[in-house]
């Protein structure tokens, strides 16, 4: 990043990173469909099947479950619907059941009418109330279909992570299916399909420094799968159609194979984190930080300075040279009050500021935010002072 600009908004979208760079372009230069049998579609085909190994690989999933879709917003309207099938059979669930804080996204209830999803509360630290979750579940009739589950494993805002081990126990006990939100936490926490007790994840290509426009759907088995939601010429085994964006596709495997091994070698921590959050509590003692108390992203910070609008705070970080987000970044550029804020109990008004970074953000970078933040708490001290006095 330029010196006179830092990034810390990597929740929203991580930069392409140099391997997923590579692999875009190589793939771009390649002829033939992935469908086609000559010597020029196997060559694409094989760069199709070497990023999906590479994803599964990330969250330690078979190959042949991963469906690569336009993205993760597309995979949750494939994913949350009522109509699945077990084999050729057709399967139904009647209602769905997601958090009150997640993506809207989720919350946008997929192919479900409004009136059979279920928004279940988060307490004061964003985290699901597992005990209202069972009581919903054990009142579900599975006369008329089975129950379905859908939770962010970490939160885009608050980077505040769920017990998903827990929650998926729970929903196998009522025999539902689970879905897991996995956007924000693939790459950034380690993430095994198989030990969550999730039947889905939904990963996001440009979150972990792939190409935008690309996400994922990784099933833990194949036999229960959704009922299709883009139908064409039967690629991706049938669960989504249309020739397959070879390139971005390419990129994103680059990306999890990097995201794979960064994991191993232990490049996230907290330490960074936990850095800003002193000095964030120095410079303005009272700042609030939510999510303080339970487990968190190793990257995610988010933060309100008492009397300051968050959105007023954004726009004089970005003319201070520092990019940080005020909320969600999915929301067509919309900066105003936090949903995920409003449902762990702070007020439907109150905003938050969202800083993000990654294992390569740099001391520079953190001390442009810092000094562009005591700058911003002493406008405000001073108008506060002012008023007080004209008062």
């Amino acid at each position: 990043m330029a010196r006179n600009r830092a990034y810390l908004d990597y929740n929203a979208s991580a930069p392409l990173i140099p391997a997923a760079r590579d692999a875009v372009v190589n793939a771009l230069m390649q002829t033939g469909n992935p469908s086609s049998v000559h010597l020029e579609g196997r060559a694409t085909k094989a760069i199709l099947e070497a990023a999906r190994r590479d994803v599964a690989a990330l969250v330690n999933s078979k190959p042949d479950h991963v469906v690569f879709t336009s993205g993760a917003t597309e995979a949750a309207s494939t994913l949350l619907t009522p109509y699945y099938t077990m084999g050729r059979a057709p399967m139904r669930l009647s209602r769905l059941y997601v958090s009150a804080s997640e993506h809207p996204c989720i919350l946008a209830g997929g192919q479900f009418p409004a009136d059979q999803v279920e928004v279940v509360h988060v307490d004061g630290n964003g985290l699901l109330d597992l005990e209202r979750l069972r009581a919903l579940l054990g009142a579900h009739d599975r006369s008329q279909g089975l129950p379905l589950v859908a939770v962010q494993a970490a939160n885009n805002e608050t980077g505040i992570l769920q017990p998903i081990e827990k929650i998926g126990a729970l929903v196998k006990e009522f025999g539902g299916l689970f879905v897991v939100d996995a956007v924000q936490a693939a790459g950034r926490i380690p993430l095994d399909i198989t030990a969550c007790s999730a039947d889905y994840l939904i990963l996001s290509s440009h979150k972990i420094g792939g190409p935008k426009g690309v996400g994922a759907i990784v099933a833990v088995s194949d036999l229960v799968m959704p009922k299709t939601l883009i139908r064409g010429g039967g690629q991706e085994k049938g669960h989504r159609g249309g020739t397959e964006a070879l390139p971005l596709i390419a990129g994103f495997g680059a990306a999890a194979r990097v995201a794979r091994e960064r994991l191993s070698s232990g490049g996230w921590t907290t330490q960074t984190r936990e850095m800003i959050e002193q000095s964030i509590r120095a410079i303005a003692p009272d700042a609030i930080v939510y999510g303080e108390t339970v487990d968190r992203l190793p990257n995610t910070t988010m933060f309100s300075l008492v009397h300051l609008k968050a959105e007023t705070v954004q726009i004089a970080f970005d003319l201070a040279g520092i990019a940080l987000s005020a909320g969600s970044a999915c929301s067509s550029g919309k900066v105003g009050p936090s949903h995920v804020l409003a449902a762990m109990g702070y007020g439907e008004g109150t905003g938050g500021l969202r800083v993000s970074t990654a294992p390569d953000t740099s001391e520079e970078d953190i001390a442009l935010f810092l000094e562009a933040l005591k700058n911003i708490v002493a406008r405000r001290d001073r108008s506060t002072a002012i008023a007080a006095n004209a008062a």
